[in-house]
């Protein structure tokens, strides 16, 4: 701080007196700059720990989030590899369902043929066909009242002719017919295998698609709480650096004005013993010289 010296049209110096007039309402106006700046960088203080705290709970929730993106992702990796491997599961049972129906259908075929030979018969696929074409007649109004009665006696004697030839079928394929019942089974629990895996695969990838978005979403909050936060700490730090100066400053002052009080106390004390040294020779009758006479008339 720069402390001007009053002008005047003769030499002034320093002593006691002008530097206490020129020093304390400098030293006011500074310790009320002083209480301002400590002041406003106590309250910029408090922001900063706020906003600091607000940085490091979004940086946390981020840590977290990535944890849990990992976690969703080698679930999902996973379950891509458990699909792949039960796909290769329920082709190898879809492949084998396919054989033993073949099978199946060959051995009810032989067997048809077998009793056509014996009965002329059909096969219960032929019956079965016979028997819904005329349902569905009936149901569509095709077959007229007075003929009802025709209709089911035919249906039932197609009915009965049916049951038993598909008997006679199951018999002659039980043990092939049983194969394909427990492949089908099989294939049916390695389908659903897969579907499972598959929605766990999909389910996990769209909670770590959701999860990498909020992600980036609360980056971008700690990013810009980061910057806000710099600013709060460099616009404190300056108040900071202004409170040490002015600091520095009133210290100063204070020592000058104490230095000043010091030697000008000095100057009256050894001033007052020195009076009292020629009164003693004045009041002892010793002849005391022009200077010392001149002395104790401003005195």
């Amino acid at each position: 701080m720069m402390v001007q010296i009053p002008k005047t049209g003769k030499a002034m110096g320093l002593n006691h007196s002008n530097i206490s007039e020129i020093f304390l309402p400098k030293s006011e106006t500074v310790s009320n700059l002083l209480a301002e700046f400590k002041s406003n960088r106590d309250d910029l203080n408090v922001k900063v720990r706020g906003q600091l705290d607000k940085r490091n709970e979004i940086n946390r929730q981020v840590k977290e989030l990535i944890s849990e993106v990992q976690k969703q992702k080698s679930i999902r990796n996973d379950a891509n590899g458990k699909v792949a491997d039960l796909r290769k599961v329920r082709l190898e049972r879809t492949n084998e369902l396919k054989e033993l129906r073949i099978k199946l259908r060959s051995s009810e075929d032989n067997g048809s043929r077998g009793r056509s030979k014996k009965r002329n018969g059909r096969p219960s696929s032929k019956i079965r066909h016979e028997m819904d074409k005329l349902e569905w007649s009936h149901q569509t109004g095709k077959i007229s009242p007075n003929k009802e009665k025709d209709f089911f006696a035919k249906m039932k004697r197609l009915s009965a002719e049916y049951d038993k030839v598909r008997k006679e079928e199951e018999e002659s394929s039980s043990s092939i017919l049983r194969e394909v019942r427990a492949a089908e089974k099989a294939q049916q629990k390695a389908h659903d295998a897969v579907t499972t895996a598959s929605e766990e695969s999909e389910e996990a990838h769209s909670l770590m698609m959701e999860l990498s978005d909020e992600v980036e979403k609360l980056r971008g909050m700690a990013n810009s709480e980061h910057v806000r936060l710099t600013k709060t700490k460099n616009h404190a730090d300056e108040l900071h650096n202004k409170y040490i100066v002015s600091l520095r400053c009133i210290h100063s002052m204070q020592d000058i004005l104490k230095l000043s009080g010091s030697k000008q106390k000095k100057i009256e004390e050894e001033g007052s013993l020195e009076m009292t040294d020629l009164m003693s020779k004045l009041m002892t009758g010793d002849t005391l010289t022009t200077e010392e006479l001149m002395l104790l008339q401003r005195s």
